[in-house]
């Protein structure tokens, strides 16, 4: 990220655990990365019968950071980081995250406002090279596969990077320990699940799920010329919905190990919902799990290669009070990225999805899609 430092100022601070700080310079970072992609799709199934999804489109993922922070005489660092989306996308606000970090060396850090969990930041799974991502929903913008299944955001159907009950950016408070000899523990508490970068006072805890409580751990170390990173996740909250027969959970594991210029890494894990007798014209998200494998090889040079997959499953219970048994999501990519610069990357890749709601007869839908790609990183 480029630094640019702005003017100083005499700046008293007291805090409980410090004493006043003599004046200091804020350090004001602005950074963050842009992704254009151009890609051919070639779609089919029965979800999209008579509709033209074929043929090339553009994917544009952009996001402005915005990054300040202190570090007083005591040692403690005091940031803020907030996150503006660069496109208009409906359903979605403007602000992706936003947050207060304090932290040190012997503090470790703590987390106050708009963030994933502990959890979530703790996962690791399938390496990668390229920016058109499949361990999530993004692949979607070319292959509209939501309209046959029925993982949700934030769930294990569609990514090994779960969050309870698919919550995303709720207000939160996430500790993570300093690394002892690269183990990190980091915990988080959020009081309900139901807004995401708002403020949730005020909001009735009997409608929502509440009280939501992740643990994560990752281990990362290196030998020699061999690297190991490993990770767990947990999380809990307590439901609001009376169809719910127990406490929504999630749970994951995973790992990388690169040895020279491979990297090899999988992940799994598993969202429990628990949905039983949900009433007619309710949807809600039954469980799902899923796991990712995959490869990568940094040749000598500005080329790097990939090979992974996504494989997940889902049920639910639509409007109609249908259940949608083992609904499966498949994904696979190939590809590669030449560095051209500094922050400056090229992306070549192939990716195939295939996905659909589990039913049979005249209530199964599918969608199956192929795309070749090519996509421009920008990271600063």
């Amino acid at each position: 990220m480029k630094k640019h430092l702005l003017s100083t100022s005499a700046i008293a601070l007291g805090v409980a655990m410090a004493a006043p700080a003599a004046a200091q310079e804020w350090d004001v970072s602005f950074g963050g990365f842009m992704s254009q992609h151009v890609a051919y799709a070639d779609i089919s199934g029965s979800a999209v019968s008579g509709e033209d999804h074929d043929g090339v489109d553009l994917h544009s993922n952009t996001e402005i950071h915005f990054s300040p922070s202190i570090t007083l005489d005591n040692g403690l660092t005091f940031g803020a980081h907030v996150e503006f989306e660069g496109e208009n996308q409906t359903g979605f606000t403007q602000i992706d995250e936003s947050y207060m970090t304090i932290s040190s060396d012997t503090l470790g850090q703590i987390i106050i406002g708009s963030e994933n969990s502990a959890g979530y930041k703790s996962m690791v799974g399938a390496p990668g090279v390229t920016s058109m991502y499949i361990n999530s929903p993004s692949i979607s913008t070319f292959i509209p596969f939501s309209a046959a299944y029925p993982g949700g955001f934030r769930q294990a159907g569609l990514s090994s990077y779960t969050e309870v009950g698919g919550n995303n950016d709720v207000q939160r408070l996430t500790y993570f320990t300093p690394s002892f000899n690269g183990l990190t523990v980091g915990i988080s508490y959020a009081p309900t699940g139901s807004l995401n970068v708002r403020n949730s006072y005020g909001v009735d805890r009997n409608s929502v799920m509440h009280d939501i409580f992740d643990i994560g751990v990752n281990y990362s170390q290196t030998f020699g010329t061999t690297s190991v990173t490993l990770a767990a996740r947990y999380g809990t909250a307590e439901s609001a919905n009376t169809y719910v027969a127990s406490d929504p959970e999630t749970w994951g594991v995973g790992a990388q190990l690169g040895f020279g210029d491979f990297t090899v890494g999988a992940s799994y894990s598993k969202n429990d919902n628990d949905i039983s007798g949900v009433p007619v014209g309710t949807a809600a998200a039954g469980d799902s799990e899923g796991w990712s494998l995959g490869v990568t090889y940094d040749m000598a040079g500005p080329w790097a290669f990939e090979a992974l997959t996504y494989q997940g499953e889902a049920d639910a219970i639509d409007a109609a009070g249908n259940i949608s048994n083992n609904a499966e999501y498949e994904a696979y990519r190939i590809g590669a990225s030449r560095d051209l610069g500094p922050g400056v990357s090229w992306d070549v890749y192939v990716a195939h999805v295939k996905a659909d709601n589990g039913r049979t007869g005249a209530d199964y839908e599918d969608v199956k899609g192929t795309i070749i790609g090519t996509g421009i990183n920008l990271s600063f």
